[in-house]
C-alpha cells in the first residue's frame, strides 16, 4: 500500500520538532540556570534572551510568511538547521552576557526557519480533513523531544554546558539535514491532492457525490478584517506568555522555592512533557470532532491552573498537578493554533496570515519570562510574577471563546 507523501512529511516535521524540543524549548531553562549560577547573571538579563528569540520570530514572520507561500517551506527549512545547529556551537564558545545574546539569536533564527511555523505551513498544505491530526503529530514530536529533558540536563552536570552546546549543534545540522530534504510544496504540484484522496476536492465522483466544498480562500488582507483573527492571535499571545515564562524560569523557580538541584526541576518538566504527549494524542482526536477554539478556551484556564500549582508549591504533590494541567493544555491546545488558522482562512495566504499572527503573539512570547524575572528580581522569587501571569492566562479563555469561523469572503470581481 502506498503510503501519502503528506505523512512522510509529517513524519519529517515531527522528527524536527522532536529534536528542537530537546534541545531548546523546553532545555533552555536548564542552561539559564546553570548561567545564572556560574555567571552571576540576574534573572532579568537572562530573560533578556528569550525576549530576543521571540523579537526575531516577530521580525522576520511576515517576510518568512511571504516567502513560504511563494516559494514553499523546503528551502527555508533546510537553510534553518544549519543556523540553529551553528548556533549552539556559537552557545558553546560565550563568555559574556551580550555573547549569550548573540548566540540566542542566531539560534532563534535557525529555530523560526526550522521550527513550528514554517514546519506546519509546509504540512498545511497537504492536509485539511485530517489536518487537525497531522499537525498533533507534528505536535508529538515537540511534546517528545522535552522528555529528554533529563538527559541535556544531566550532560550539563556532567560535561558542563559548553560541551553540551557544541555536540548538540553538531547533532542538529548532521540529523536534521536529510529531514529538511523530505519537505515538498503543495501535492497538486506532484499530480497528488490534499489528504491523498483520489477525487478533486469539491468534484463530483463517479456515484454522483460531492467530495466536499471548497475550503475557504482569504488573502492575508482580508484576514486582517476578520475579528477571529486579532482574537485567535491575541489568545495565542497569552498562551505563549505562559509557556515561555515556564520553560525559562521554572526549573530556577524550583531551584530557589524548593532547593531542588537542576536535574530534579528537570524531572518535573518531564512528567510535564509526559502529559504533554498525552495532551497531543487526545488532541488529535478532539480536533476533528469539537470546536477548536472552544476547545482551547478550557486549555487556558488548565494553563492557569497548572501555573498556580507551580507558583505555590509546597512539594512534589503539587508540581505533579501543575505537570498534569500544564502539560495537558499546551499538548492539546498547540496544534490547534494552526490548525485553527487553516480552517478559519484556507491554504492559499496561510504563511503570510501566521506571519502576520507572529507579530501580535510575539508579545506574549517576550513579555512572559521577562514579567517573571523582573518580578522575580524585585522580589527574591517568582510568586508574584507567576501569579500575574496565571490570571492573564484565565482571562485568555474569553479571547479563544468568542473565536468564531469568520464570515467568508465574496469573491474578487477583476476588472474588464
Amino acid at each position: 500500500m502506498k503510503i501519502f507523501y503528506g505523512w512522510k512529511m509529517v513524519f519529517a516535521a515531527a522528527s524536527l520538532q522532536f529534536i528542537q524540543s530537546m534541545m531548546l524549548h523546553q532545555a533552555f531553562g536548564a542552561y539559564i540556570a546553570v548561567l545564572i549560577q556560574e555567571k552571576g547573571w540576574s534573572k532579568t538579563s537572562v530573560s533578556g534572551a528569550s525576549a530576543l528569540m521571540s523579537m526575531e520570530a516577530a521580525v522576520i514572520g511576515p517576510l518568512l510568511g511571504w516567502f513560504l507561500d511563494k516559494f514553499g517551506s523546503r528551502g527555508v527549512i533546510k537553510v534553518g538547521v544549519v543556523v540553529f545547529g551553528l548556533g549552539f556551537i556559537l552557545l558553546s564558545q560565550i563568555d559574556t552576557l551580550m555573547g549569550f545574546y548573540g548566540a540566542a539569536v542566531v539560534i532563534a533564527i535557525g529555530s523560526s526557519m526550522a521550527g513550528y511555523f514554517p514546519l506546519n505551513v509546509g504540512v498545511i498544505q497537504w492536509f485539511e480533513k485530517k489536518r487537525a491530526r497531522a499537525l498533533s503529530t507534528v505536535g508529538l514530536g515537540l511534546a517528545l523531544g522535552g522528555t529528554l529533558v533529563p538527559v541535556v540536563a544531566w550532560s550539563i552536570e556532567t560535561f558542563g554546558w559548553r560541551e553540551t552546546a557544541f555536540t548538540c549543534g553538531v547533532f542538529v545540522i548532521l540529523v536534521g539535514y536529510p529531514l529538511a530534504c523530505v519537505f515538498r510544496r503543495r501535492p497538486e504540484d506532484f499530480g497528488e491532492t490534499v489528504d491523498g484522496l483520489g477525487v478533486a476536492r469539491g468534484t463530483i465522483d463517479v456515484s454522483g457525490a460531492v467530495e466536499s466544498t471548497p475550503e475557504p480562500e482569504f488573502t492575508a488582507r482580508q484576514a486582517l478584517r476578520t475579528k477571529s483573527f486579532w482574537l485567535l492571535s491575541a489568545g495565542h499571545g497569552v498562551a505563549l506568555m505562559i509557556v515561555t515564562a515556564v520553560n525559562t524560569h521554572a526549573i530556577n523557580h524550583m531551584r530557589i522555592s524548593l532547593d531542588y538541584t537542576i536535574a530534579q526541576g528537570a524531572f518535573y518538566i518531564t512528567l510535564m512533557t509526559g502529559f504533554q504527549v498525552i495532551g497531543v494524542m487526545l488532541g488529535g482526536v478532539l480536533g476533528d470532532k469539537l470546536q477548536k477554539n472552544r476547545v482551547a478556551a478550557v486549555c487556558m484556564m488548565m494553563h492557569m491552573v497548572g501555573m498556580l500549582m507551580l507558583t505555590y508549591a509546597l512539594g512534589p504533590e503539587m508540581l505533579v498537578l501543575f505537570a498534569v494541567f500544564h502539560g495537558l493544555a499546551w499538548g492539546i491546545r498547540g496544534p490547534f493554533m494552526q490548525a485553527i488558522r487553516a480552517d478559519y482562512f484556507g491554504r492559499k495566504s496561510i504563511g503570510m496570515i501566521l506571519g502576520l499572527s507572529a507579530l501580535i503573539t510575539a508579545f506574549g512570547q517576550i513579555s512572559g519570562p521577562l514579567l517573571a524575572g523582573m518580578m522575580g528580581d524585585a522580589t527574591g522569587n517568582y510568586h508574584l510574577g507567576f501569579t500575574v501571569l496565571a490570571l492573564i492566562s484565565g482571562a485568555g479563555t474569553a479571547l479563544f471563546w468568542f473565536a468564531k469561523p469568520p464570515v467568508l469572503p465574496e469573491p474578487t470581481i477583476k476588472s474588464q
